[in-house]
Protein backbone atom coordinates (compact mmCIF):
# COMPACT_ATOMS: atom_id res chain seq x y z
CA UNK A 1 0.00 0.00 0.00
CA UNK A 2 1.60 3.29 -1.03
CA UNK A 3 2.32 5.82 2.13
CA UNK A 4 -0.17 8.31 2.68
CA UNK A 5 0.02 11.78 4.34
CA UNK A 6 -0.05 11.68 8.08
CA UNK A 7 -3.20 13.01 9.72
CA UNK A 8 -0.78 14.41 12.63
CA UNK A 9 0.99 16.17 9.59
CA UNK A 10 -2.12 18.25 8.45
CA UNK A 11 -1.66 21.84 8.70
CA UNK A 12 -4.45 24.45 8.74
CA UNK A 13 -7.22 23.03 9.24
CA UNK A 14 -7.85 22.13 13.05
CA UNK A 15 -11.73 22.12 12.70
CA UNK A 16 -11.96 19.54 10.54
CA UNK A 17 -9.43 17.05 11.92
CA UNK A 18 -11.47 17.45 14.83
CA UNK A 19 -15.01 16.82 12.97
CA UNK A 20 -13.29 13.74 11.31
CA UNK A 21 -12.02 12.58 14.75
CA UNK A 22 -15.41 12.76 16.68
CA UNK A 23 -16.99 11.16 14.02
CA UNK A 24 -14.64 8.61 13.30
CA UNK A 25 -14.99 8.02 17.48
CA UNK A 26 -19.14 7.69 16.69
CA UNK A 27 -20.16 7.40 13.54
CA UNK A 28 -23.75 7.14 14.53
CA UNK A 29 -23.16 11.39 14.94
CA UNK A 30 -24.05 11.44 11.21
CA UNK A 31 -20.81 11.79 9.40
CA UNK A 32 -19.00 15.25 8.39
CA UNK A 33 -20.52 17.26 5.36
CA UNK A 34 -17.38 19.99 4.44
CA UNK A 35 -17.92 22.53 1.96
CA UNK A 36 -14.93 24.22 0.16
CA UNK A 37 -12.99 24.93 -2.87
CA UNK A 38 -10.67 22.68 -4.27
CA UNK A 39 -6.94 22.31 -3.07
CA UNK A 40 -8.26 22.88 0.37
CA UNK A 41 -6.58 19.00 1.62
CA UNK A 42 -10.32 17.62 1.99
CA UNK A 43 -9.65 14.06 0.47
CA UNK A 44 -6.32 14.20 1.63
CA UNK A 45 -7.25 14.31 5.59
CA UNK A 46 -10.31 11.81 4.54
CA UNK A 47 -7.53 9.01 3.32
CA UNK A 48 -5.37 10.10 6.05
CA UNK A 49 -8.10 9.26 8.60
CA UNK A 50 -8.93 5.74 7.46
CA UNK A 51 -5.24 4.93 7.79
CA UNK A 52 -6.00 5.60 11.84
CA UNK A 53 -8.57 3.20 11.93
CA UNK A 54 -8.40 -0.38 13.41
CA UNK A 55 -9.37 -1.63 9.91
CA UNK A 56 -6.07 0.18 8.23
CA UNK A 57 -4.42 -3.54 10.05
CA UNK A 58 -5.91 -4.90 7.18
CA UNK A 59 -5.15 -2.96 4.17
CA UNK A 60 -7.45 0.00 5.44
CA UNK A 61 -10.91 1.02 4.28
CA UNK A 62 -10.94 4.31 2.44
CA UNK A 63 -14.14 3.50 0.16
CA UNK A 64 -14.57 6.06 -2.81
CA UNK A 65 -18.13 6.78 -4.26
CA UNK A 66 -18.15 7.93 -7.70
CA UNK A 67 -21.32 9.92 -8.66
CA UNK A 68 -22.33 7.91 -11.13
CA UNK A 69 -23.12 5.08 -8.42
CA UNK A 70 -26.61 3.23 -8.64
CA UNK A 71 -28.23 2.07 -5.81
CA UNK A 72 -27.30 -1.66 -6.34
CA UNK A 73 -23.98 -0.84 -6.96
CA UNK A 74 -24.48 1.49 -3.12
CA UNK A 75 -26.45 -0.98 -0.93
CA UNK A 76 -25.92 -4.82 -2.42
CA UNK A 77 -27.81 -6.93 -4.50
CA UNK A 78 -29.59 -10.67 -3.35
CA UNK A 79 -29.67 -12.92 -5.93
CA UNK A 80 -33.69 -14.04 -5.76
CA UNK A 81 -33.33 -17.11 -8.29
CA UNK A 82 -30.84 -18.73 -5.39
CA UNK A 83 -33.47 -17.91 -2.90
CA UNK A 84 -36.61 -19.24 -4.97
CA UNK A 85 -35.16 -22.41 -5.97
CA UNK A 86 -33.36 -23.59 -3.16
CA UNK A 87 -34.24 -20.93 -0.43
CA UNK A 88 -30.69 -19.54 0.11
CA UNK A 89 -30.40 -15.72 0.88
CA UNK A 90 -27.15 -14.86 -1.00
CA UNK A 91 -25.63 -11.42 -0.67
CA UNK A 92 -23.45 -9.53 -3.10
CA UNK A 93 -21.86 -6.91 -1.01
CA UNK A 94 -21.97 -3.08 -2.17
CA UNK A 95 -19.82 0.05 -1.03
CA UNK A 96 -21.82 0.12 2.09
CA UNK A 97 -20.37 -3.02 3.19
CA UNK A 98 -17.08 -2.49 2.07
CA UNK A 99 -17.03 0.76 3.89
CA UNK A 100 -18.06 -0.91 7.38
CA UNK A 101 -15.33 0.62 10.04
CA UNK A 102 -13.77 2.61 7.57
CA UNK A 103 -14.31 5.41 5.72
CA UNK A 104 -16.69 6.30 2.79
CA UNK A 105 -15.44 9.50 0.60
CA UNK A 106 -18.21 11.15 -1.67
CA UNK A 107 -16.78 14.00 -3.33
CA UNK A 108 -19.15 17.10 -4.83
CA UNK A 109 -22.04 15.40 -2.89
CA UNK A 110 -24.24 18.20 -3.71
CA UNK A 111 -24.15 16.52 -7.08
CA UNK A 112 -25.23 13.19 -6.21
CA UNK A 113 -28.75 11.82 -6.82
CA UNK A 114 -30.96 13.08 -3.80
CA UNK A 115 -32.09 9.06 -3.01
CA UNK A 116 -28.60 7.95 -2.52
CA UNK A 117 -28.04 10.73 -0.25
CA UNK A 118 -30.77 9.87 1.64
CA UNK A 119 -30.25 6.35 1.64
CA UNK A 120 -26.88 7.10 2.73
CA UNK A 121 -27.31 8.96 5.78
CA UNK A 122 -30.25 6.53 7.00
CA UNK A 123 -27.65 3.94 6.78
CA UNK A 124 -24.82 6.22 9.01
CA UNK A 125 -27.53 6.93 11.60
CA UNK A 126 -28.55 3.36 11.99
CA UNK A 127 -25.72 1.89 11.44
CA UNK A 128 -27.30 -0.96 9.72
CA UNK A 129 -27.63 -1.74 5.98
CA UNK A 130 -30.71 -2.97 4.81
CA UNK A 131 -31.50 -4.59 1.49
CA UNK A 132 -35.37 -6.02 0.71
CA UNK A 133 -36.04 -7.54 -2.66
CA UNK A 134 -39.66 -9.18 -3.19
CA UNK A 135 -40.21 -10.14 0.75
CA UNK A 136 -36.42 -11.15 0.40
CA UNK A 137 -34.62 -9.20 3.02
CA UNK A 138 -31.03 -8.90 4.05
CA UNK A 139 -28.84 -6.72 6.67
CA UNK A 140 -25.53 -5.86 7.71
CA UNK A 141 -23.84 -3.84 9.90
CA UNK A 142 -22.54 -0.96 7.89
CA UNK A 143 -20.01 1.32 11.13
CA UNK A 144 -19.51 4.15 8.34
CA UNK A 145 -17.58 7.73 8.66
CA UNK A 146 -18.64 9.36 6.12
CA UNK A 147 -17.35 12.41 5.18
CA UNK A 148 -18.63 14.53 2.48
CA UNK A 149 -17.39 17.59 0.41
CA UNK A 150 -19.79 20.40 -1.73
CA UNK A 151 -18.35 23.20 -3.58
CA UNK A 152 -21.42 25.39 -3.36
CA UNK A 153 -20.28 27.09 -6.63
CA UNK A 154 -21.89 23.78 -8.15
CA UNK A 155 -24.83 23.97 -6.88
CA UNK A 156 -26.42 23.57 -3.05
CA UNK A 157 -27.63 20.52 -1.33
CA UNK A 158 -31.67 20.28 -0.19
CA UNK A 159 -32.03 21.68 3.08
CA UNK A 160 -33.52 18.63 4.47
CA UNK A 161 -30.45 17.08 3.46
CA UNK A 162 -27.90 19.17 4.60
CA UNK A 163 -29.76 18.99 8.03
CA UNK A 164 -29.02 14.92 8.42
CA UNK A 165 -25.48 15.79 8.02
CA UNK A 166 -23.83 15.84 11.90
CA UNK A 167 -21.20 18.24 11.23
CA UNK A 168 -20.56 20.90 9.06
CA UNK A 169 -16.79 22.55 7.97
CA UNK A 170 -16.49 25.73 5.87
CA UNK A 171 -13.37 26.09 4.50
CA UNK A 172 -11.61 28.97 3.64
CA UNK A 173 -9.10 29.53 0.56
CA UNK A 174 -7.32 32.37 1.70
CA UNK A 175 -4.74 30.92 4.53
CA UNK A 176 -2.03 33.46 6.23
CA UNK A 177 1.32 33.28 5.01
CA UNK A 178 2.61 31.56 7.73
CA UNK A 179 0.11 28.75 7.42
CA UNK A 180 0.88 28.68 3.71
CA UNK A 181 4.72 28.15 4.32
CA UNK A 182 3.85 25.19 6.60
CA UNK A 183 1.68 23.37 4.44
CA UNK A 184 3.93 23.54 1.26
CA UNK A 185 6.80 22.46 3.02
CA UNK A 186 5.54 19.42 5.05
CA UNK A 187 4.19 18.41 1.58
CA UNK A 188 7.56 19.22 -0.22
CA UNK A 189 9.25 16.81 2.45
CA UNK A 190 6.40 14.39 2.22
CA UNK A 191 6.75 14.20 -2.08
CA UNK A 192 10.45 14.09 -1.64
CA UNK A 193 10.92 10.89 0.76
CA UNK A 194 7.16 9.76 1.85
CA UNK A 195 8.63 6.56 4.03
CA UNK A 196 10.83 8.92 5.80
CA UNK A 197 8.27 11.97 6.44
CA UNK A 198 5.50 8.86 7.26
CA UNK A 199 8.20 7.73 9.48
CA UNK A 200 8.83 10.87 11.30
CA UNK A 201 5.11 11.11 12.38
CA UNK A 202 4.64 7.75 12.95
CA UNK A 203 4.61 8.24 16.81
CA UNK A 204 1.98 10.68 17.04
CA UNK A 205 0.30 8.87 14.43
CA UNK A 206 0.10 5.71 16.81
CA UNK A 207 -0.55 7.38 19.84
CA UNK A 208 -3.58 9.16 17.98
CA UNK A 209 -4.72 6.02 16.82
CA UNK A 210 -4.90 4.42 19.92
CA UNK A 211 -6.67 7.00 21.77
CA UNK A 212 -9.08 6.57 18.74
CA UNK A 213 -9.66 2.67 19.97
CA UNK A 214 -9.60 3.91 23.81
CA UNK A 215 -12.38 6.75 22.90
CA UNK A 216 -14.60 4.16 21.30
CA UNK A 217 -14.40 2.00 24.28
CA UNK A 218 -15.02 4.68 27.04
CA UNK A 219 -17.87 6.30 25.01
CA UNK A 220 -21.05 3.99 26.35
CA UNK A 221 -19.42 4.78 30.03
CA UNK A 222 -20.23 8.35 29.46
CA UNK A 223 -23.57 9.63 30.69
CA UNK A 224 -25.65 12.95 29.99
CA UNK A 225 -26.30 15.21 32.74
CA UNK A 226 -29.17 17.25 33.10
CA UNK A 227 -26.82 20.18 32.95
CA UNK A 228 -25.66 18.77 29.80
CA UNK A 229 -29.44 18.85 28.13
CA UNK A 230 -29.90 21.59 29.18
CA UNK A 231 -26.62 23.30 27.94
CA UNK A 232 -27.34 22.05 24.80
CA UNK A 233 -30.99 22.91 24.62
CA UNK A 234 -30.22 26.77 25.02
CA UNK A 235 -27.62 26.68 22.48
CA UNK A 236 -30.01 24.80 19.98
CA UNK A 237 -32.53 27.08 20.90
CA UNK A 238 -30.58 30.64 20.40
CA UNK A 239 -29.79 28.97 17.23
CA UNK A 240 -33.37 28.96 16.25
CA UNK A 241 -32.66 25.40 14.45
CA UNK A 242 -36.48 23.27 13.82
CA UNK A 243 -36.36 20.15 15.28
CA UNK A 244 -34.05 18.46 18.17
CA UNK A 245 -31.55 16.50 15.48
CA UNK A 246 -29.32 19.26 16.35
CA UNK A 247 -29.20 18.54 20.05
CA UNK A 248 -29.26 14.60 19.39
CA UNK A 249 -26.10 15.42 17.24
CA UNK A 250 -24.64 17.55 19.98
CA UNK A 251 -24.80 15.83 23.00
CA UNK A 252 -23.00 12.70 21.10
CA UNK A 253 -20.08 15.07 19.75
CA UNK A 254 -19.49 16.30 23.29
CA UNK A 255 -19.85 12.99 24.54
CA UNK A 256 -16.94 12.17 22.02
CA UNK A 257 -14.87 15.18 22.66
CA UNK A 258 -14.85 14.05 25.98
CA UNK A 259 -13.96 10.29 25.29
CA UNK A 260 -11.19 11.74 22.72
CA UNK A 261 -9.87 14.10 26.02
CA UNK A 262 -9.93 10.82 27.81
CA UNK A 263 -12.33 11.90 30.41
CA UNK A 264 -15.56 10.36 32.18
CA UNK A 265 -17.99 12.64 32.18
CA UNK A 266 -18.95 15.79 29.56
CA UNK A 267 -17.62 19.30 30.48
CA UNK A 268 -19.38 22.74 29.19
CA UNK A 269 -16.12 22.87 27.26
CA UNK A 270 -16.66 19.87 25.38
CA UNK A 271 -20.29 21.17 24.32
CA UNK A 272 -19.00 24.83 22.90
CA UNK A 273 -16.27 22.92 21.57
CA UNK A 274 -18.62 21.15 19.27
CA UNK A 275 -21.75 23.80 19.17
CA UNK A 276 -20.53 25.78 16.03
CA UNK A 277 -19.74 22.24 14.06
CA UNK A 278 -23.61 20.94 14.93
CA UNK A 279 -25.11 24.72 14.17
CA UNK A 280 -23.43 25.57 11.14
CA UNK A 281 -25.44 24.64 8.99
CA UNK A 282 -28.27 24.40 10.69
CA UNK A 283 -29.13 27.98 12.07
CA UNK A 284 -31.53 29.83 10.83
CA UNK A 285 -31.46 32.98 8.97
CA UNK A 286 -32.62 35.16 11.58
CA UNK A 287 -30.30 33.67 14.63
CA UNK A 288 -27.09 34.97 13.35
CA UNK A 289 -23.42 33.18 14.18
CA UNK A 290 -21.28 35.26 16.55
CA UNK A 291 -18.79 37.09 14.43
CA UNK A 292 -15.82 35.52 17.00
CA UNK A 293 -16.84 31.90 16.21
CA UNK A 294 -13.81 29.98 14.84
CA UNK A 295 -13.20 28.98 11.13
CA UNK A 296 -11.53 26.33 10.11
CA UNK A 297 -9.26 28.26 7.91
CA UNK A 298 -8.24 31.38 10.18
CA UNK A 299 -6.51 28.46 12.71
CA UNK A 300 -3.01 26.72 12.25
CA UNK A 301 -2.60 23.17 13.53
CA UNK A 302 0.52 22.00 14.83
CA UNK A 303 2.63 19.76 12.41
CA UNK A 304 3.70 17.14 15.31
CA UNK A 305 0.52 17.01 17.02
CA UNK A 306 -3.26 16.66 16.23
CA UNK A 307 -5.52 19.04 17.59
CA UNK A 308 -6.23 18.48 21.33
CA UNK A 309 -10.00 18.09 21.55
CA UNK A 310 -10.06 20.01 24.65
CA UNK A 311 -8.57 22.93 23.20
CA UNK A 312 -11.10 23.62 21.21
CA UNK A 313 -12.51 27.16 21.03
CA UNK A 314 -15.61 27.66 23.40
CA UNK A 315 -19.46 28.97 21.59
CA UNK A 316 -19.70 32.43 22.47
CA UNK A 317 -22.04 33.95 24.47
CA UNK A 318 -24.33 35.26 21.77
CA UNK A 319 -25.51 32.23 21.44
CA UNK A 320 -27.25 31.88 24.69
CA UNK A 321 -30.84 31.99 25.13
CA UNK A 322 -32.40 35.29 25.57
CA UNK A 323 -33.18 36.28 29.04
CA UNK A 324 -37.40 36.33 28.17
CA UNK A 325 -37.58 33.17 26.43
CA UNK A 326 -41.22 34.00 25.94
CA UNK A 327 -41.04 37.46 24.35
CA UNK A 328 -41.30 37.28 20.14
CA UNK A 329 -38.40 37.66 18.36
CA UNK A 330 -36.88 40.43 16.93
CA UNK A 331 -38.50 41.17 13.32
CA UNK A 332 -41.05 38.26 13.87
CA UNK A 333 -42.86 40.03 11.66
CA UNK A 334 -46.28 37.85 11.57
CA UNK A 335 -46.52 37.82 15.86
CA UNK A 336 -49.62 40.28 16.72
CA UNK A 337 -49.30 41.41 20.37
CA UNK A 338 -52.32 40.38 22.76
CA UNK A 339 -54.83 42.25 23.53
CA UNK A 340 -56.67 42.45 26.93
CA UNK A 341 -60.51 44.10 26.38
CA UNK A 342 -62.41 45.36 29.36
CA UNK A 343 -65.82 43.56 29.37
CA UNK A 344 -67.15 47.33 30.64
CA UNK A 345 -65.94 49.16 27.13
CA UNK A 346 -67.63 46.01 25.14
CA UNK A 347 -71.16 48.01 24.05
CA UNK A 348 -74.23 46.14 24.44
CA UNK A 349 -75.86 45.24 21.12
CA UNK A 350 -79.87 45.23 20.86
CA UNK A 351 -81.40 42.03 19.01
CA UNK A 352 -83.09 42.55 15.89
CA UNK A 353 -86.98 42.41 16.07
CA UNK A 354 -88.42 39.03 14.40
CA UNK A 355 -90.21 39.44 11.47
CA UNK A 356 -93.52 39.68 11.22
CA UNK A 357 -95.07 37.14 9.04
Amino acid sequence: MDSLFPFTALHGQPLLQTALLLATVDPLIGGVLIEGPRGTAKSTAARALAALLPSAREGGRFVNLPLSTSEEQLVGSLDLEAALQGGEVRFRPGLLARAHEGVLYVDEVNLLADGLVDLLLDVCASGVNRIERDAISHAHPARITLVGTMNPEEGELRPQLLDRFGLFVRLGNVLPPAERQAIVRARLAFDADPRAFSEQHAPAQQALAERIVAARATLPMIAFSDADHERVAALCHAAAVEGVRADLVMLRAARAHAALAVRRQIDVADIDAVAELVLAHRRHAQAAPDASAPSAGSQAASASQHPAPDQASPAQDAMQPPADAGAPADGDWGAMPSQVLPIAGVKTVRPLNAKKS
